[in-house]
């Protein structure tokens, strides 16, 4: 299997529609991949609070029309990283989009942990419910976003639900960098599972990006990683390996805790 992630590059001399049609003309490029990852909240910058209800759209609103146009173009599974959507009935939500080759839309996940410790996308965004996973011809992916990654019990949730390859898009900080690296290898190995980390590059309403995506496959090995700059990081990677890896070292098979109530 193929995967491009495209580390897109946000910065604020350039408009959101501007930016949608970029990115549509890059992820037309990847044709011939299997899988195209977009980052979190590329439209508006994941720190540019102040955006977020001015940009919100509609679930079926210009990013969605634009990617599962561009999807279909290029003849890949694409997940459009996510957007900050207005639910007419609700909040705002950071949710991610998925869509099929034929540019149908596969899934969309509502990001389940909000950034900001009370300020920020923790009080301006509702929380998500529900695990999203989404079946491809070889593997299954299990879909998370950014700060989910430091949460290891929603990726065991998604490896009990079937997940394989484990798709993570962010908008993470410069400044923690490190953790990135260390959290993005350690689910891998944890859940013996391919780990797909699509982070954005930019300058985000004046906090740096990390950037680096990342690619890890099931033993913490890191098939590829970008730099800190605008790129395409692409891979081939065979999602055969995930069984191979779980057999040959049965670890999920020993899990106790968690997988039944307590004792009292």
């Amino acid at each position: 299997m193929r995967a491009s992630l495209i580390q897109i590059a946000v910065n604020e001399d350039e408009s959101v529609d501007s930016r949608r049609q970029r990115v549509a003309a890059l992820v037309r490029e990847q044709a011939g991949a299997d899988l195209v990852v977009l980052p979190e909240l590329w439209t508006t910058g994941a720190f540019a609070y102040e955006e977020f209800g001015r940009e919100a759209e509609p679930l079926e609103g210009p990013t969605y029309e634009t990617m599962a146009k561009a999807a279909s173009d290029a003849g890949v599974w694409l997940h459009a990283g996510s957007i900050p959507e207005r639910d007419p009935d609700g909040p705002l939500y950071n949710t991610s989009l998925v869509f099929s080759p034929s540019g149908e839309l596969a899934a969309a996940y509502r990001k389940i942990h909000r950034f900001g410790f009370d300020k920020g996308e923790a009080v301006l965004m509702g929380a998500g419910r529900d695990l999203v996973t989404v079946r491809l011809p070889g593997t299954t992916l299990g879909v998370a976003t950014c700060y989910d990654l430091r949460f290891p019990e929603l990726f065991r949730g998604l490896v009990d639900a079937g997940a394989e390859t484990l798709v993570i898009p962010a908008g993470w900080p410069e400044r923690r960098r490190a953790h990135w690296t260390l959290l993005a290898q350690a689910r891998a190995v944890e859940n013996q599972a391919f780990v797909l980390a699509c982070g954005t590059a930019g300058t985000h309403a004046g906090v740096p990006q990390a950037g680096h995506s990342i690619v890890v496959d099931p033993w913490g090995e890191v098939l590829a990683e970008a730099g800190p700059d605008e790129e395409v990081l692409t891979v081939d990677f065979d999602p055969a390996k995930v069984a191979a890896t779980r057999e040959q070292f049965p670890a999920l098979k020993d899990r106790v805790l968690g997988l039944e109530p307590p004792r009292r």
